[in-house]
C-alpha cells in the first residue's frame, strides 16, 4: 500500500485549519496542522513532508516569512500559500520566495485537490511507465503505437502530438493531466505558443471524441486537463 503523501498546513484560523484538516484527511492525506509561523517551523523541524499549505497572514511569522525559512532549510520543498488577498505584490512576492502556486480565499476545495496533486506530480517527477499501446475509451479503441483512434466503424490517422496527448490523457483517465508535464514532454518546451498550441489539439481531440456521450475532455482552468469517461 503506497504511503499516504505528508503535508504541513500552516493557517492560524482554528475553525477554517480543522475544517481544511479534515477535508485533506479524507482526501488520504498525512496532515499535520500548525497554528501559526513559529509552530509552523517548529513542526517542520520535527519530521519530513511532501508539501507545505501555509496561510499568508498569521501572528508571530507571517507567511511569506516561514516560507522563505523553509526553503531555506529545504530548497526543494514545494510550497503552496494560501490567501485572502489577490494583489500582484503578494502574488509575486510569494513566486520570488519559490512558491510552487498561489490559491485566493476563499476557494473552490476540489481546485485546491488539482493543485497540490499537479505540485506534488511535478515535485517527485511525472510517473510515465504505464504507458502502453492500446487503449479502450468507452466505445472508442486507440492503438498509441499504430496512432489510430477507431471511432465505431471508422478509423482516424492521428497525428504524433494528438497520438502522444491522447497516450497521456488515457494514462490518467478520470485524474488531471498537469499542463506544463504534457508540454515538456510533447512539445518540450512551456511557454505561451506551446501552450496555445495544445490547446487546439485538445480541441481536435475533443471534436473526434464528441460522438460518444460518455467520453469528455474537461479544462481544469490553470491546471491541465482530464479525460472523463463515465461508467
Amino acid at each position: 500500500m503506497e504511503d499516504k503523501k505528508k503535508i504541513l498546513l500552516v493557517e492560524d484560523d482554528p475553525s477554517f485549519g480543522s475544517v481544511l484538516k479534515d477535508y485533506l484527511t479524507m482526501n488520504d492525506y498525512n496532515v499535520t496542522h500548525a497554528i501559526d509561523g513559529e509552530d509552523g517551523l517548529h513542526k517542520f523541524n520535527e519530521q519530513e513532508y511532501d508539501i507545505c499549505v501555509l496561510d499568508v497572514m498569521m501572528p508571530k511569522k507571517d507567511g511569506f516569512t516561514l516560507g522563505k525559512e523553509i526553503k531555506e532549510i529545504n530548497p526543494s520543498m514545494p510550497i503552496l500559500f494560501l490567501t485572502a488577498k489577490n494583489l500582484r505584490d503578494d502574488v509575486l512576492n510569494g513566486y520570488k520566495i519559490g512558491a510552487d502556486d498561489y490559491i485566493t480565499k476563499p476557494f473552490d476545495s476540489e481546485v485546491l485537490m488539482y493543485k497540490l496533486k499537479a505540485i506534488i506530480q511535478r515535485n517527485n517527477g511525472f510517473d510515465e511507465t504505464i504507458d502502453k499501446d492500446e487503449y479502450e475509451i468507452s466505445r472508442f479503441k486507440f492503438n498509441a503505437k499504430l496512432r489510430q483512434l477507431f471511432i465505431f466503424d471508422k478509423i482516424h490517422k492521428l497525428s504524433p502530438k494528438e497520438s502522444e496527448l491522447l497516450r497521456m490523457l488515457c494514462n490518467h483517465v478520470n485524474d488531471l493531466m498537469p499542463r506544463d508535464i504534457a508540454l515538456k514532454k510533447i512539445w518540450h518546451q512551456d511557454n505561451y505558443f506551446t501552450s496555445r498550441s495544445m490547446d487546439v489539439y485538445i480541441a481536435k481531440l475533443r471534436k473526434l471524441l464528441k460522438d460518444d456521450d460518455n467520453v469528455e475532455i474537461v479544462n481544469i482552468h490553470g491546471e491541465g486537463f482530464r479525460l472523463l469517461v463515465k461508467d
